[in-house]
C-alpha cells in the first residue's frame, strides 16, 4: 500500500487543476504555494500536510475529500480535438 493516497492525491490534484484550465503557476499563486511544490505534489514526490492539502482544495474550490476520489476521466486539456 506503499504511496497509494499519495498517488491518488497527486492524480486528483492535476486532473482537477487541468479541468480549470489551470497551469501549476496559477493553483501555486491561488493556494500560496511555490510552483514547484505544486509540481512535487503532482509527481507524488512530497508526503503534503494536510494543511497544504486544505490550502490546495480550497483554491480549487473543493472539500478535502474530494482530493482523494478515485481518478475520473481525461481533462478536458488532454483530449483529442
Amino acid at each position: 500500500m506503499e504511496d497509494r493516497a499519495r498517488t491518488r492525491l497527486a492524480q486528483r490534484i492535476r486532473f482537477l487543476r487541468r479541468c480549470r484550465g489551470w497551469s501549476q503557476e496559477v493553483l501555486a499563486e491561488l493556494s500560496g504555494l511555490h510552483r514547484s511544490y505544486i509540481g512535487s505534489v503532482e509527481r507524488a514526490e512530497r508526503n503534503i500536510s494536510l494543511d497544504n492539502i486544505e490550502r490546495i482544495a480550497h483554491a480549487l474550490g473543493v472539500p478535502i475529500p474530494d482530493l482523494l476520489a478515485e481518478p475520473e476521466g481525461t481533462p478536458p486539456a488532454e483530449r483529442g480535438s
